[in-house]
Protein backbone atom coordinates (compact mmCIF):
# COMPACT_ATOMS: atom_id res chain seq x y z
CA UNK A 1 0.00 0.00 0.00
CA UNK A 2 1.24 3.43 -0.90
CA UNK A 3 -0.13 6.42 1.01
CA UNK A 4 0.34 9.99 -0.13
CA UNK A 5 -0.70 11.77 3.08
CA UNK A 6 -1.36 11.19 6.73
CA UNK A 7 -5.08 11.80 6.12
CA UNK A 8 -5.03 8.95 3.63
CA UNK A 9 -3.08 6.72 6.04
CA UNK A 10 -5.16 7.49 9.16
CA UNK A 11 -8.13 5.14 8.38
CA UNK A 12 -5.68 2.26 7.78
CA UNK A 13 -3.94 3.06 11.05
CA UNK A 14 -7.26 3.11 12.89
CA UNK A 15 -8.14 -0.35 11.57
CA UNK A 16 -4.80 -1.63 12.84
CA UNK A 17 -5.77 -0.31 16.29
CA UNK A 18 -9.42 -1.33 16.39
CA UNK A 19 -9.59 -2.64 19.96
CA UNK A 20 -9.84 -0.21 22.89
CA UNK A 21 -7.16 -2.20 24.75
CA UNK A 22 -4.81 -1.72 21.80
CA UNK A 23 -5.32 2.02 21.89
CA UNK A 24 -4.76 2.09 25.66
CA UNK A 25 -1.50 0.14 25.26
CA UNK A 26 -0.39 2.61 22.60
CA UNK A 27 -1.29 5.53 24.84
CA UNK A 28 0.82 4.03 27.65
CA UNK A 29 3.67 3.31 25.23
CA UNK A 30 3.68 6.84 23.82
CA UNK A 31 3.46 8.41 27.27
CA UNK A 32 6.27 6.20 28.56
CA UNK A 33 8.53 7.04 25.63
CA UNK A 34 7.84 10.79 26.10
CA UNK A 35 8.71 10.51 29.80
CA UNK A 36 11.92 8.63 28.93
CA UNK A 37 12.82 11.36 26.45
CA UNK A 38 12.23 14.12 29.00
CA UNK A 39 14.30 12.27 31.59
CA UNK A 40 17.11 11.62 29.09
CA UNK A 41 17.29 15.26 27.99
CA UNK A 42 17.02 16.57 31.54
CA UNK A 43 19.22 14.20 33.51
CA UNK A 44 20.96 11.39 31.70
CA UNK A 45 21.45 11.04 27.94
CA UNK A 46 22.02 7.28 28.34
CA UNK A 47 18.27 6.92 28.85
CA UNK A 48 17.76 8.00 25.24
CA UNK A 49 18.06 4.35 24.18
CA UNK A 50 14.91 3.63 26.19
CA UNK A 51 12.76 6.00 24.13
CA UNK A 52 12.25 3.67 21.13
CA UNK A 53 12.71 0.50 23.17
CA UNK A 54 9.90 1.33 25.58
CA UNK A 55 7.61 2.92 23.00
CA UNK A 56 7.89 0.30 20.31
CA UNK A 57 8.28 -2.61 22.72
CA UNK A 58 4.97 -1.94 24.44
CA UNK A 59 3.20 -1.19 21.16
CA UNK A 60 4.48 -4.30 19.39
CA UNK A 61 3.62 -6.53 22.34
CA UNK A 62 0.09 -5.21 22.14
CA UNK A 63 -0.20 -5.87 18.41
CA UNK A 64 0.83 -9.51 18.81
CA UNK A 65 -1.07 -10.35 22.00
CA UNK A 66 -3.99 -7.91 22.24
CA UNK A 67 -4.94 -6.79 18.73
CA UNK A 68 -3.88 -10.09 17.15
CA UNK A 69 -2.18 -8.57 14.13
CA UNK A 70 1.35 -7.88 13.00
CA UNK A 71 2.50 -4.29 13.14
CA UNK A 72 3.37 -2.76 9.80
CA UNK A 73 5.52 -0.03 11.36
CA UNK A 74 8.50 -0.73 9.13
CA UNK A 75 6.44 -0.36 5.97
CA UNK A 76 5.32 3.15 6.93
CA UNK A 77 7.48 4.33 9.87
CA UNK A 78 6.84 8.08 9.53
CA UNK A 79 3.09 7.73 9.08
CA UNK A 80 2.89 5.34 12.03
CA UNK A 81 4.82 7.67 14.32
CA UNK A 82 2.70 10.67 13.34
CA UNK A 83 -0.51 8.69 13.78
CA UNK A 84 0.68 7.39 17.16
CA UNK A 85 0.99 10.98 18.33
CA UNK A 86 -2.31 11.94 16.75
CA UNK A 87 -4.09 9.08 18.54
CA UNK A 88 -2.29 9.99 21.78
CA UNK A 89 -3.51 13.58 21.45
CA UNK A 90 -7.07 12.51 20.64
CA UNK A 91 -7.12 10.18 23.63
CA UNK A 92 -5.59 12.80 25.91
CA UNK A 93 -8.31 15.29 24.96
CA UNK A 94 -11.14 12.74 25.04
CA UNK A 95 -11.84 12.95 21.30
CA UNK A 96 -10.85 9.44 20.22
CA UNK A 97 -14.34 7.95 20.59
CA UNK A 98 -15.70 10.67 18.31
CA UNK A 99 -12.96 9.89 15.78
CA UNK A 100 -13.87 6.19 15.89
CA UNK A 101 -17.52 7.02 15.20
CA UNK A 102 -16.53 9.44 12.44
CA UNK A 103 -14.77 6.59 10.63
CA UNK A 104 -17.64 4.18 11.21
CA UNK A 105 -15.60 1.81 13.33
CA UNK A 106 -17.36 -0.34 15.88
CA UNK A 107 -16.06 -0.56 19.40
CA UNK A 108 -14.85 -4.06 20.26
Amino acid sequence: MNFKSMEEFWPFYMKQHSKPATRRWHFAATLSSILCLIYAVSFNWWFMFLVPLVGYGMAWYNHFYVEGNITTTFGHPVWFLLCDYKMFGLMLTGQMDREIKRHGMQRH
